[in-house]
């Protein structure tokens, strides 16, 4: 029952959503966007309301969904870590940062450490190309990252 109510509550905040958005020219993303400020995430039960409410079909609104790497099928922790991944971080060692902070954390990419304090993903290209390797903790890109604010970013977070 407890289940069927959290459904219904999400059907209906993504319709009252949709609705407000729908009239705008390509209202999908936005909707996407609004969903997960919304709930943290995009959920599984919000997906028909949107393919119903845009007269798309579910796989249309599943294949966007799964294409951007910002929309998640899950809440983030309390603070989220996109390390960036792209070529010019990774000829400044993003692979050995990466590393670092998996260790450090306990957790791998896509995932939220057990306390929730952190989610950690990957990004490819923050523009900071002449500062990496780089990362963006909770929309602030830091860069130039070492092993020190590695480490400070590790306790900030868990903090």
């Amino acid at each position: 029952m407890t289940m069927q109510l959290a459904s219904t509550e999400i059907a209906s905040r993504t319709a009252a959503i949709v609705q407000e958005m729908k009239g705008l020219e390509g209202p999908l993303l936005p909707i996407l966007h609004g969903i997960q400020e919304e709930f943290g995430h995009v959920p599984q039960e919000a997906l028909p309301v949107i393919a119903d409410g845009l007269n798309l079909s579910r796989a249309e609104v599943y294949g966007v969904v799964t294409f951007y790497h910002d929309f998640r099928a899950r809440p983030a922790g309390r603070h989220v870590l996109k390390l960036c991944q792209a070529e010019a971080c990774q000829s400044m060692g993003s692979d050995a940062v990466a590393a670092k902070f998996k260790q450090l954390l306990g957790i791998g990419f896509h995932e939220t450490t057990r306390d929730g304090s952190v989610t950690l993903e990957p990004v490819y290209c923050l523009g900071l190309c002449a500062c990496s390797p780089s990362a963006m903790l909770d929309g602030e890109v830091i860069g130039r990252l070492d092993d020190e604010k590695i480490e400070e970013i590790a306790a900030e977070v868990r903090s």
